[in-house]
């Protein structure tokens, strides 16, 4: 239920804060004082558009925040599944910036406006007199069936295992189709998995390739060079090993005078055995370093073929050609293979429909057994209206299947049901927007919203003037019907009515109050004495008489 709500800067509200009580809660207050303004203002943080030009202050960010008790309604998984704190007493936040732009919070969470309105779609639900979209709607239809009905834990199985039924059905046509072209692509697919296995390629074979066919091609330069370096390290008559083992004589003549010569001279030793290592690997490189004119046309015909190979399928390496010969592999497989997967996957599904169709007859059951007693509530309290003369009947039929006459499978089982209505002795029964006035298609959603209260948590309704075109005992009616309705949830009514203002359990007054120059909305919650003068004004004008305030107190039952 909806606890607290706080406005700043909207229309003609500069900081407003209306505590809510649980039951039925009445808005009074003259045409124009802001009463649809503090609609406006909830429709924010239930998700709606704003624009900046309704802001009192220009110059101000526009900030709308309402608490809520949510504790009954199990929200816990919505919470889940948008990332969401969940907590039992959650606070919406909506920011508006002067700019245009907007911010949206839950439990201090950023969402974006789709996760707002979705969340605020669970806790409010306003209806006006012109709000006839709902009563209209199939699925709105059948959830009050299946309120009544009380079968929430059949439905849930059953939507489970029917989301896990169209997800394998997708994945059959997915293999069927997949399965078809790969049949229609096979010799294609053999064609280029035979070239690519006769290959027999490597993953790392390139680079080492190309390295040995560019020594190859090399190879003359190379072996001269490699001499040329060992005669002038080894071999030449002023060869640097021989050199350097001359100065090492030298050295050893020196080292009784000075102890830093005969370390000079070890180190030149051991540079001397580097450097004949050296000479030894650079001589065995140049005797294995050889033109060998084969070897070089072998590796030049195998990089031909894997450049080749590479240029046709358009990849740059021998890794992603073999990962594309493993994918014409499982082409072929699925061309040779995959109508054993259709066929077991169709034995499957037919066992899921079998059972889903079980499930489905049992809902279908369970609503047909409900449905006599919604027509009678329903009627009954459309009697109690006023609406004495209105005849109200659900139909229930069976979906077919696309394309044949069988019974089809869709999301709520194999039902559908349609509403048919009509206020008058003697007419035909048909679609409610076709037959019936605004005035009735209220009291018929009052009747169905008080219907489906007693059987499920509904989130706080909302009704703006919705007993428009009532007076007398059936306005009367009306309002006892909204307090049956407010034992079961929280219910806010906006009304000019006496009859349903009496009914509350708090009464507000919303009111316009001149400070200066400048218009102000404002709201109280009314005690008993002031109700009392408030519903005499309604009764009789700004100037009640002790008839009209006697009148009042007979209506507060005080």
């Amino acid at each position: 239920m909806l606890q607290k709500l706080s406005i700043n800067n909207y229309a003609l509200i500069d900081n407003l804060e209306i505590s809510f009580g649980s039951g039925l809660n009445i808005l009074t207050g003259e045409t124009g004082a802001g009463k649809s303004i503090i609609l406006g203002a909830l429709s924010l943080i239930l998700g709606q558009r704003a624009e900046s030009r309704y802001f009192f202050n220009q110059q101000k960010k526009c900030v709308i925040e309402g608490s809520f008790k949510i504790g009954a309604f199990h929200l816990k998984q919505f919470f889940e599944e948008n990332d969401l704190d969940y907590e039992a007493d959650t606070v919406l936040r909506r920011e508006i910036s002067a700019d245009g732009k907007s911010r949206a919070f839950v439990n201090d969470t950023p969402v974006n406006l789709t996760a707002l309105k979705a969340l605020g779609e669970r806790l409010i639900d306003i209806h006006s007199q012109h709000a006839t979209l709902e009563i209209n709607d199939p699925e709105f239809q059948l959830l009050v069936v299946d309120a009544v009905a009380k079968h929430d834990d059949l439905l849930n199985e059953y939507r489970t295992k029917f989301k896990s039924y169209k997800k394998a059905t997708n994945k059959l046509e997915r293999l069927i189709s997949e399965s078809d072209q790969a049949k229609a692509d096979l010799d294609y697919f053999q064609f280029q998995f035979d070239e690519l296995e006769k290959a027999k390629l490597a993953a790392d074979e390139q680079v080492p390739l190309e390295q040995e066919l560019y020594t190859l091609n090399n190879a003359g330069e190379i072996k001269r060079n490699l001499l040329g370096a060992f005669y002038l390290m080894q071999d030449g008559e002023t060869a640097a090993i021989i050199q350097l083992r001359e100065a090492g004589h030298q050295l050893s003549t020196l080292e009784k005078f000075n102890p830093k010569i005969e370390e000079l001279h070890q180190r030149l030793n051991s540079t001397l055995i580097e450097l004949k290592d050296i000479a030894a690997e650079i001589e065995i490189l140049e005797q294995h370093t050889i033109t060998d004119d084969a070897r070089a046309e072998e590796v030049n015909t195998r990089l031909s073929l894997i450049y080749n190979l590479q240029k046709k399928h358009r990849v740059s390496n021998n890794a992603e050609l073999l990962a594309l010969q493993d994918d014409l592999s499982g082409k072929i497989q699925q061309a040779v293979f995959g109508d054993e997967a259709i066929e077991k996957l169709k034995q499957q599904l037919k066992t899921d429909k079998d059972e889903l169709e079980k499930l489905a007859k049992t809902l279908s059951a369970n609503r047909k057994k409900v449905i006599p007693a919604i027509e009678q509530q329903v009627l009954g309290a459309l009697s109690e209206m006023g609406m004495g003369n209105a005849a109200f009947k659900i139909n229930l039929t069976s979906t077919s299947a696309s394309g044949s006459s069988s019974v089809g499978l869709s999301a709520n089982g194999i039902d559908e049901v349609k509403f048919l209505f009509t206020a008058n002795k003697g007419h035909a029964l048909s679609e409610m927007s076709k037959v019936a006035s605004g005035g009735e298609l209220s009291r018929l959603m009052l009747s169905i919203k008080s219907l489906i209260a007693q059987n499920t948590a509904l989130p706080t309704i909302i009704f703006d003037e919705i007993d428009t075109g009532v007076s007398g005992e059936v306005a009367n009616k009306v309002g006892q019907i909204m307090k049956q309705l407010a034992n079961n949830l929280q219910v806010i009514t906006i009304t000019h009515l006496p009859q349903i203002a009496s009914k509350g359990q708090s009464h507000y007054f919303v009111y316009k109050d001149d400070e200066g120059a400048t218009t102000y909305t404002r709201i109280k919650q009314l005690d008993k004495q002031e109700r009392v003068l408030e519903i005499a004004k309604m009764l009789s004008g700004d100037k009640p008489g002790e008839s009209a305030l006697q009148n009042a107190r007979e209506l507060l039952g005080s």
